[in-house]
C-alpha cells in the first residue's frame, strides 16, 4: 500500500443529478480505506441535492466559487509570497485553449480558482488530487499541481484524471487533450473505446498511463423488481438522461408513432431534464403521443429504482456516449436494453444475450428491436437476467472499488 492514502477530487459541479457516478466512486474508495476530500468548481443549488447521498456530499465539499473574495485573498497571497510562481502559471494558462479573448479571460478565472485549490489542498496536507472529465476541472488541477511543484519541487505534487469520452473527443483542441494526458500521472479510461480514442491522440510512449477502469452501480440498490414485471396492457418503456441533442429522445418518439401505426401498444416514460424538454414535448404533442409518452423530468437516486421496476425495457437511442450509467443501473433490475450500438456501449450491452443494439439514428431499427422484446415476455426476462449478470461481473463497487485503488496506488508518489 502507499503511504499516501488521502487525496482530493475535483469536478466542475460535485455533487450533481448527472455525476452520481462519482459519489459511488468516492464511496468505493473510501470503503477501501481512502480519505478523499470532495472539491468543487460551482456549488450545487441545494434543490438539486434530491438524495440523501448527494445531500450529504453537499454539506462536506468545499466549493472554489462560494465566496469571490476567498478567491480573490488567496490569488492576492500567492502574488505576494509566489510572485514569480503565479506570473508562470498565468502563461501556462495562456497558452493553452482557444485563441479567442473570451477563451483567454476563462483561463484566467480556472488560474483563480487554481490557486485557491493549491492552498487549500497545502493547508490540509494534501498533494494528489484526481478530476473527472478534461474539462474546466483538469484545468483547475493541472495549474494547482504546477504550481505546488515550482514551489516545493519536481514530484512533489501530481494529478490524474477520469475520460468518459463523448465530450472530450468533441472538444480536442480547446480542452487540450494530448497535452492533458501527457502531463497526467494516469489517466483512466471508463472503456476501452475511450482509451483506445486516447491512445490516438499522443504517442505510444503514453499508452501504459492510460488504464480502463469502469463506473459502477450499486446492486443492491437498484436490485430486481419484488415482484415478478408480469403485467396485462402496454409494454413499458423507459429512458433516463439529460435533455439534450446527442441522446436522440426525438428518434424514440419517432419509433413509439411507428410502434402505434403497427398496433404495438407501448407505455414511455422518459426522465431527465435539459434544453430540449420544450422541443420534445411539442414533438410528442405533435405526434399524438400525449397520455403514452411522459416527461416526467429529473428523478433523484433514491426514487429513481422503482421507476425501472414500473418498465420493461430500458431503451437509449443515443447518437454519442461514453458508457452510460444509466444503462448498468437499468440492467442490474433485469431490464433488457435497446441500445445504439456505438462507442463503449458494445462492451456492456450484448446483441441477442443481454439486450438488442441498433444503428443510430433509425427509428425504423429501434421501433423494430422494441416490437422484438414486446412480443416475447419470456426474451425479456432472459435478456433482463443476463444483464445483471453482466453487471455484476464488472460494474459494481466490488470491482471498481479494487480498481480505482490499484490505479491510485500505480500513479501516486510512493
Amino acid at each position: 500500500m502507499p503511504a499516501i492514502r488521502r487525496i482530493a477530487y475535483l469536478n466542475s459541479q460535485y455533487p450533481a443529478i448527472s455525476h452520481t457516478f462519482i459519489e459511488r466512486e468516492v464511496t468505493a474508495l473510501r470503503d477501501q480505506g481512502w480519505q478523499i476530500d470532495t472539491f468543487s468548481v460551482r456549488p450545487c443549488p441545494p434543490q438539486q441535492a434530491i438524495s440523501a447521498a448527494m445531500r450529504a456530499e453537499l454539506s462536506s465539499t468545499a466549493v472554489l466559487l462560494a465566496d469571490k473574495a476567498v478567491l480573490a485573498r488567496a490569488v492576492a497571497e500567492m502574488a505576494a509570497h509566489h510572485p514569480d510562481v503565479l506570473s508562470w502559471a498565468a502563461g501556462q494558462a495562456a497558452r493553452v485553449g482557444d485563441r479567442t479573448v473570451r477563451a483567454k479571460i476563462w483561463q484566467g478565472f480556472y488560474l483563480a480558482e487554481a490557486v485557491l485549490l493549491h492552498q487549500w489542498m497545502r493547508e490540509r496536507g494534501l498533494r494528489h488530487v484526481h478530476a473527472h472529465m478534461a474539462n474546466v476541472s483538469a484545468d483547475v488541477v493541472r495549474l494547482a499541481t504546477m504550481m505546488g511543484e515550482r514551489i516545493d519541487g519536481p514530484g512533489s505534487w501530481s494529478w490524474s484524471l477520469t475520460v468518459h469520452g463523448y465530450a472530450e473527443f468533441q472538444y480536442v483542441d480547446q480542452w487540450d487533450i494530448p497535452a492533458k494526458v501527457r502531463q497526467a500521472r494516469g489517466v483512466a479510461a471508463i472503456s476501452d473505446f475511450t482509451r483506445s480514442q486516447l491512445m490516438r491522440l499522443v504517442g505510444p510512449e503514453q499508452w501504459d498511463k492510460i488504464e480502463v477502469v469502469r463506473m459502477a452501480v450499486d446492486p443492491d440498490r437498484f436490485a430486481p423488481p419484488p415482484a415478478a414485471r408480469n403485467h396485462d396492457g402496454p409494454v413499458r418503456l423507459i429512458t433516463v438522461g439529460r435533455l439534450v441533442p446527442l441522446k436522440g429522445f426525438p428518434i424514440l418518439v419517432e419509433a413509439v408513432s411507428l410502434l402505434q401505426s403497427r398496433g404495438i401498444a407501448v407505455q414511455v416514460r422518459i426522465i431527465g431534464d435539459g434544453e430540449e424538454r420544450a422541443d420534445l414535448q411539442h414533438r410528442i404533442d405533435q405526434a399524438g403521443l400525449q397520455g403514452l409518452v411522459e416527461l416526467v423530468g429529473p428523478v433523484g437516486q433514491d426514487d429513481l429504482p422503482a421507476h425501472y421496476h414500473w418498465a420493461d425495457v430500458f431503451v437509449l437511442p443515443s447518437f454519442i456516449e461514453g458508457l452510460p450509467v444509466v444503462l448498468m443501473e437499468a440492467m442490474a433490475t433485469e431490464l433488457p436494453a435497446v441500445a445504439s450500438g456505438i462507442t463503449g456501449i458494445p462492451e456492456l450491452v450484448v446483441d441477442q444475450v443481454n439486450g438488442l443494439l441498433v444503428r443510430p439514428g433509425r427509428a425504423d431499427q429501434l421501433a423494430d428491436a422494441i416490437a422484438q422484446l414486446a412480443a416475447d415476455q419470456s426474451l425479456r426476462t432472459r435478456m433482463g437476467q443476463a444483464g445483471r449478470r453482466s453487471i455484476l461481473a464488472e460494474f459494481t463497487p466490488r470491482t471498481t472499488g479494487p480498481a480505482m485503488t490499484a490505479f491510485l496506488d500505480r500513479v501516486i508518489p510512493g
